[in-house]
């Protein structure tokens, strides 16, 4: 059974909202592009746009992963979907695959995440 913070970032993925969150004591702001699991951890592959980050944030924003159970104070809000740069190597933080925005995603995700109304909000 996946945890309330694991639905409200689906919620998010098929909405295309944005998730504000606190994860490792920052304040941050995300886009969640993969959910799924890891060695039996519900884990987010997500592109971050805005906050702090333990390393600092790249200006522009930057791939980031993340452990579910660490995230709390989610808010979902509408605003522009960051997917950041494209990147030619293969993600790994997520091994099993339950969610991906990417229509054409080549990770075999158990779902779709067609956002409601049925097309894609538009990236960037």
């Amino acid at each position: 059974m996946a945890s309330p913070t694991y639905d409200l970032i689906i919620r998010a993925m098929i909405t295309r909202q944005q998730v504000l969150c606190l994860y490792r004591g920052h304040a941050r702001a995300i886009c969640p592009i993969i959910l799924g699991h890891r060695a039996g951890r519900e884990r987010v592959l997500a592109f971050q746009f805005a906050g702090g980050a333990s390393r600092g944030l790249q200006p522009g924003g930057q791939w980031k992963c993340f452990d579910v159970a660490g995230m709390s104070e989610l808010e979902l809000r509408e605003g522009r979907w960051h997917s950041g740069p494209r990147h030619s190597q293969s993600q790994s933080c997520v091994a099993q695959v339950d969610l991906d925005v990417n229509p054409d995603s080549p990770y075999g995700p158990k779902r779709s995440a067609t956002p409601v109304g049925g097309k894609p909000r538009r990236r960037g």
